[in-house]
């Protein structure tokens, strides 16, 4: 792994890698499988109130804390409802300061969000209906931990974590290697073994992606994600294939990836940034929209990973959207020219310069975008900022024009529509194109209240069609997971969130 993992506190799952272990150690009440549907995990069954702001979940009995020596005789307890009452606060609790606060802040009733009646029986009550909350709750922040443990260990149960899930923690050198055990009373079962099946996970953490391959190549390590940009030709051809060197040596294997890859446009006139700003035309965007070929910037600058952004901002892959049923933009330079010349630009009133910013590892990608803008008219000046600076700048509405990406948080596209209602409009929301439109609002607002996801669906494609004839941005491509596996490895699983599940992987 790459990152530095900072926690392994689930209320701090901020990043992937910690998402990744905290999957291995913890559960929650449901679980993703890897088309993205809610299963059941240590809540067995629920049932949803009519008008949605009843959750009650019934429990498994079978499901025990990993052995600690802050539990009776060090030997782990039955999870009861109580300890999803008490993990569930935590996330809300400002003394905690926990990242994920945001999954129930806005969301359950003041008083009594959370309730235990007996040991069985959990019941969530929310202040208004929010139809993703099931696939929300599948998210890491919200496993479950035992009170006596967090208690005990207080902030330094980041590292002394304890779980439920298949593997319990052993050792972590930070920044250097973190190593599971197998959890021999883990409670799943699978054609009747208990899972998992292996005895031990190594997790290393090398900053350097070219290192970390070349570890791979050697076979010090057995799984391996993503292909970087300095070794990428080494490994695929344009068209996204094993290149001659490595065909046979490992599995490669890619999927959908929940993540949008966007050009953000600032879109509000009453800013000062944006009064004299070319993008506050609307054909203007929709130009910058045509002139950009996706299929070639795919192809030649990302060898073929990716899937080119001809639908909508919500991803091909998201459930509701597994075909494209939004109809975006195709590369068609002269459609790109004719918009700008009805916005009333020509070769005696050009286009303004318009400042492009980006970060170093996206340079070559908005490079080619700048050369496409040109051919067409439209002259920008490429700005290379750091990473935190760039998100800083578009978070305050700074820049009028900037490379994004949104990752969803969870599998709904109500997370990625929510980024243009207006009432997320920055410091309040994710709104970093200052998006306003009075239709728009009314279907997303409309969508909480759909009785059937069909139905909500429909609203969700309504809403991305508006968007892309507003265009307050241009999509680039949609992301593809890559994976790479020694070939002893079998039943690694990945799902369009980039979850990592090793409960039931074999080596061997």
């Amino acid at each position: 792994m790459d990152d530095a993992l900072t926690s392994l506190d689930p209320a701090f799952a901020r990043n992937q890698n910690a998402i990744w272990m905290d999957n291995q150690l913890y559960n929650g009440l449901v679980q993703l499988n890897d088309s993205l549907q809610t299963k059941p995990c240590i809540a067995k069954s629920w049932t949803v109130s009519a008008d949605g702001l009843h959750y009650t979940f019934h429990l498994r009995s079978d499901v025990i804390f990993q052995d600690d020596a802050q539990f009776k005789n060090g030997k782990g307890r039955k999870v009861v409802a109580a300890d999803f009452v008490y993990s569930f606060s935590r996330l809300i609790d400002p003394k905690v300061g926990s990242s994920g606060s945001w999954i129930f802040s806005d969301k359950v009733a003041v008083k009594e969000a959370f309730q235990s009646p007996n040991d069985s029986t959990f019941i969530i009550n929310l202040k208004k209906s929010f139809p993703p909350m099931l696939s929300l709750l599948a998210a890491q922040y919200c496993s479950v931990v035992p009170h006596e443990v967090v208690d005990f260990y207080k902030k330094d149960f980041r590292s002394h974590p304890v779980g439920t899930g298949p593997f319990k923690f052993r050792y972590w050198k930070e920044g250097e290697v973190l190593i599971l055990l197998k959890n021999e009373n883990y409670w799943e079962i699978e054609n009747r073994q208990r899972l998992p099946y292996l005895d031990a996970v190594r997790a290393s953490f090398i900053t350097n992606k070219q290192t970390a391959f070349m570890e791979f190549v050697k076979h010090n390590l057995d799984f391996f994600n993503d292909v970087d940009g300095s070794y990428r030709d080494d490994i695929l051809t344009k068209s996204g294939k094993i290149t001659k060197k490595y065909r046979g040596k490992f599995q490669f294997i890619t999927r959908p990836y929940l993540n949008t890859e966007y050009l953000g446009m600032l879109v509000d006139s009453n800013l000062s940034i944006v009064k004299h700003s070319p993008l506050r035309i609307k054909k203007v965007r929709q130009a910058i929209n045509y002139a950009i070929d996706r299929e070639k910037m795919v192809k030649y600058l990302r060898n073929g990973i990716g899937t080119p952004g001809h639908a909508g901002f919500v991803p091909v892959g998201m459930p509701g959207f597994e075909k494209q049923i939004v109809k975006g933009y195709r590369y068609d330079p002269e459609r790109a020219r004719k918009l700008l010349a009805e916005a009333g630009f020509d070769t005696n009133h050009p286009v303004p310069e318009i400042l492009l910013n980006t970060t170093t590892t996206y340079r070559d990608l908005i490079e080619f975008v700048q050369g496409q803008l040109q051919a067409v008219g439209l002259k920008t000046r490429v700005e290379v900022s750091q990473g935190a600076s760039l998100r800083e700048m578009i978070a305050k509405n700074s820049i009028n024009f900037f490379r994004g990406n949104w990752i969803a948080d969870y599998p709904d596209a109500e997370n990625y529509l929510s980024v243009f209602y207006s009432h997320n409009k920055v410091p309040f929301g994710p709104n970093y194109t200052a998006f306003y439109n009075k239709d728009f609002d009314k279907l997303f607002e409309a969508s909480y209240l759909a009785k059937t996801d069909s139905a909500r669906y429909q609203l969700y494609k309504q809403m991305d069609n508006l968007l892309m004839e507003e265009s307050p941005v241009a999509v680039l491509y949609y992301y593809q997971l890559v994976n790479l596996y020694q070939n002893n490895i079998s039943g690694i699983s990945t799902n369009g969130q980039n979850l990592l599940n090793m409960k039931r992987v074999k080596k061997g």
